[in-house]
């Protein structure tokens, strides 16, 4: 699939070993904003405690919206710091690395702070037995869940994606630099060798040998949900993805063979059918089976179905953006998607506490003001966000025409000093 992709990528590969020129930024590409948005709406659906939350998990086939989030965050990485290497060079681009994966970092570390705080108060007052049971090795183990979580080893339920984004930042640079200067194919056959090995209990092996070699006090259990070696390969392609659009000109990539193109629309079609028949799981619960559909392991035919739906969004891509309808809320908050997950987290954890999980015996009324509340309030996030990045970007535009205006207003005045000073000097002779 991924030697399909390159080659309908790209007529030729520029030469991306030394930084080009300068280049001007490449316009926001508004569709992508309006996908992430749209994922993190899909998140918010699964995440709340509502009777929506079954329903609008995975309504594309047997893929979720961590998957949607994990490849489009890595394209952009791609994309984004590819451009900034070919303008600023390595450098650079390793700086905006480590910069964002601190500001990942601490956006974990404050919602952690919110769910050891207020989050775990509520939750043993009013008492919720889902919240106590989310934080259950917290609150036997306060300390070492603290400092195990702050090192990113104790990720507790709904707090354990951004661990794994700020590894895949921090080892992004390193990947992406190797990439542009020797190509892709040893690190995407590397990824996909961690990917299987993944499939065969790499991260139990590994997490044993810790236990062993250091006495790691955390249950496996709790280090998080996503398997790590088996969500990079997503990350990977995500990032190779966008380094190859930076690079190429949408005009310089060849169509896909019309073959791949059918052949993923019959996979997607049919898992799209697949689920909605069948829900969550393509079969009953219990059979090993699905383990190959298995979300945590990123298992291989979700793997196809996330491929088969990448190549439908890229090869109609020009077709969806002129007969599309643009949603701008989407489009808002997925600019801003890093504070509207976070935000998120915050609605999700206090509606835990304050009305529970979903049952039957609550009302659908009450389940509808908490949805469309909670989108009403992540969009506010997202404007506030937006409006403050405005005003920031202009108060940094205006700081060299201020400072520019400032010299040449006291060009006069030295020009006028110098004069005084030969008038005088030559009095004196």
């Amino acid at each position: 699939m991924a030697a399909n992709l390159s080659s309908s990528l790209t007529r030729t590969q520029p030469d991306a070993r030394a930084p080009a020129a300068a280049k001007t930024g490449r316009p926001r590409l508004w569709e992508l904003d309006a996908v992430r948005g749209l994922m993190l709406v899909l998140m918010l659906s699964t995440h709340l405690p509502t009777k929506f939350a079954i329903p609008a998990s995975q309504p594309f086939g047997f893929v979720s919206a961590a998957e949607g989030f994990v490849l489009l965050s890595a394209y952009m990485a791609g994309l984004v710091y590819t451009q900034r290497y070919m303008r600023d060079g390595l450098t650079a681009m390793h700086k905006a690395f480590l910069r964002r994966a601190l500001v990942v970092y601490a956006c974990q570390a404050a919602c952690l702070v919110f769910l050891f705080t207020l989050i775990a108060v509520l939750g043993l007052a009013i008492p919720q037995p889902d919240v106590q049971h989310l934080m259950w090795y917290y609150l036997q183990q306060p300390t070492t869940a603290l400092l195990s979580a702050l090192a990113l080893i104790y990720n507790p339920p709904l707090l354990d994606i951004l661990p794994i984004y700020v590894i895949f930042m921090l080892i992004s640079p390193w990947v992406l630099s190797i990439g542009l200067r020797h190509g892709w194919r040893t690190i995407l056959t590397v990824s996909g060798l961690l990917w299987f090995a993944t499939q065969f209990g790499l991260s139990q092996y590994l997490y044993s040998w810790l236990v062993q070699l250091t006495g790691l006090p955390v249950p496996f259990s709790e280090t998080g949900a996503f398997e790590t070696f088996g969500w990079q390969l997503l990350w990977i392609f995500g990032l190779w993805l966008g380094s190859t659009h930076a690079r190429v000109p949408a005009e310089a990539r060849r169509p896909f063979p019309r073959v791949l193109v059918v052949g993923a629309a019959l996979v997607a079609g049919t898992f799209f059918i697949w689920r909605h028949l069948t829900g969550q799981a393509p079969f009953p619960d219990g059979e090993a089976i699905n383990f190959l559909w298995d979300k945590w392991h990123l298992a291989p035919m979700r793997l196809l179905n996330v491929f088969a739906l990448v190549v439908l969004a890229m090869h109609y891509n020009g077709w969806l953006k002129q007969h599309m309808p643009r949603v701008r809320f989407l489009e808002t908050m997925g600019q801003s998607s890093l504070s509207v997950f976070c935000a998120h987290l915050v609605l999700v954890l206090l509606a835990l506490c304050m009305v529970g999980v979903a049952t039957p015996a609550r009302s659908s009324w009450v389940d509808a003001v908490l949805y469309i509340g909670s989108v009403i309030v992540l969009y506010g996030v997202a404007v506030i966000m937006r409006s403050g990045k405005a005003a920031a970007a202009s108060r940094q535009q205006a700081k060299p025409a201020g400072k520019a205006a400032t010299v040449a207003g006291k060009a006069p005045t030295l020009a006028g000093a110098t004069a005084g000073k030969v008038c005088v000097n030559r009095g004196e002779r």
